[in-house]
């Protein structure tokens, strides 16, 4: 037989009461079942607790040095209830989010902002990668929730929620495109472009839309970095495309930001945890939030 913590706070409200009456009265319990309660509690322990005679109640030797104890270990458990209480209620926990750059840059403070004061205990861990590092921290459980970008094939990933993030050409102010009021793929064909690595999200998407022109495309420099991108826009490489949302493509008052009018030019995003998981709900609070920033966008 194990001890609980019932049993335990019986001991203590006799130990503090003098009074098995008293006791009772303040547990909400009849003094027969405290009785049980403590008679229990000896057995387990395999130590009379307790001496009583027609008038009062004293504790043994064995009893006043198990009283500090047991109180700790009441504390203490107390302490675990409650703390799990607010994990499975989502009053506090730990986020673990890997998440595209541009989100991470530009949305997320806010998102985290808004979370912590609604639970202040909530603790973050965040890594912002790549679509592909993003899916795999996912899929590895390294992360109980990812924002990537892209399509999302992987069996082992299950979309929450999913939206879509234009994009824009970023160039100088005495740029040619300038004296254009509508830039097309055609335009930016025959262009230097100063695109991002192959394996990114952003580069799959203008990849497959300049594809449409057909021809070859000239292509500066791939940086790795949108930041690295707009510098090289600004010494005039060439022509970025970026997402709109990313807040390198107003880094620089020098340039021009502009939408591409083709529906081509449209990188999917998505909210994505590992199929099959459960997530803890401080994590289901804060996915909320995100599906909420991403329809507003």
């Amino acid at each position: 037989m194990d001890l609980n913590l019932r049993d335990i706070r019986a001991l203590i409200a006799v130990a503090e009461a003098g009074s098995f009456t008293r006791a009772a009265e303040r547990l909400h319990l009849s003094q027969p079942a405290l009785t049980v309660q403590i008679r229990r509690l000896e057995e387990v322990l395999g130590a009379r607790l307790f001496d009583r005679n027609s008038r009062n109640v004293a504790l043994t030797p064995t009893g006043r040095e198990l009283l500090p104890l047991l109180r700790k270990s009441l504390r203490d458990m107390e302490n675990v209830l409650r703390d799990a209480r607010a994990l499975g209620e989502g009053e506090s926990g730990t986020i673990r989010i890997a998440c595209l750059p541009t989100f991470a840059a530009s949305v997320l403070p806010e998102l985290i902002i808004g979370m912590k004061r609604e639970a202040p205990r909530v603790v973050f861990r965040i890594r912002d990668a790549v679509a592909s590092t993003v899916n795999a921290l996912v899929r590895n459980e390294e992360a109980d929730i990812g924002l990537t970008g892209g399509e999302v094939h992987d069996p082992m990933l299950e979309v929450l929620h999913a939206g879509v993030d234009r994009l824009v050409a970023v160039y100088p102010e005495a740029h040619p495109l300038a004296k254009k009021r509508r830039i097309g793929p055609d335009d930016l064909a025959g262009l230097p472009l100063v695109l991002t690595a192959p394996g990114t999200s952003v580069r799959a998407v203008v990849d497959a839309a300049l594809g449409i022109s057909g021809g070859p495309l000239d292509i500066a420099c791939e940086p790795t970095y949108m930041m690295t991108a707009v510098a090289m826009v600004r010494a005039g490489l060439g022509v970025t495309i970026l997402p709109e949302t990313a807040r390198e493509v107003r880094a620089e008052p020098g340039l021009v930001v502009k939408e591409i009018d083709h529906p081509a030019f449209v990188r999917s995003i998505a909210i994505v945890k590992k199929r099959g998981r459960t997530l803890p709900a401080i994590t289901g609070k804060f996915v909320q939030r995100m599906r909420q920033s991403i329809d507003h966008r």
